[in-house]
């Protein structure tokens, strides 16, 4: 069952061996060159599932890798809000902000850190979507994730994120 679609990939739901499982497949894109096509697919299919992997290796909140398909990743099933869709209560920003420094300590940048790709689950968030991550020492890579979820976000939870994301 299809639960999203983005410009790049569409999200569904499926049962693997009886567990919920999300699957999210990379589309064709067909404006392009086959080939070119055929390959940017392979590359970013196998980019996101390194840094969901890396990211969980870094001791950060996300899906769990399952499988990696030729364009399309397994992933464990989150049942939870979005941020955007809910009210940040408690330390919540805090955690969000420790969250993201030990990404960036660990050379990982979101390259979409906002509001929409954060799940909460029973007042812990778990970071969602690596479509757009890489592995980067660039302070200014992971300035944008910062500057990304200050939009997204807003100011006072801005300030509190930022607090925790430099202690």
């Amino acid at each position: 069952m299809i639960i999203d679609e983005g410009a790049e990939a569409k999200i569904y739901e499926e049962r693997v061996f009886g567990e919920r499982v999300i699957v999210k497949f990379r589309l064709k894109k067909r404006y392009r060159e086959k080939a070119l096509a055929e390959s940017i697919r392979l590359s970013r299919t196998r980019i996101e599932a390194k840094m969901l992997y890396k990211a969980q290796l870094a001791g950060i909140d996300s899906p769990r890798l399952i499988a990696l398909g030729k364009y399309s990743i397994y992933m464990s099933y989150l049942k939870g809000k979005l941020l955007r869709d809910c009210k940040a209560t408690g330390a919540l920003p805090e955690r969000i902000g420790s969250m993201l420094a030990r990404m960036h300590n660990a050379d990982i940048s979101h390259g979409d850190f906002t509001t929409a790709n954060i799940m909460v689950i029973g007042g812990r968030p778990f970071v969602i979507d690596f479509g757009l991550a890489h592995m980067t020492k660039s302070i200014e890579d992971k300035a944008i994730d910062l500057l990304l979820i200050k939009r997204s976000a807003g100011s006072s939870f801005y300030k509190r994120l930022e607090l925790a994301y430099i202690s």
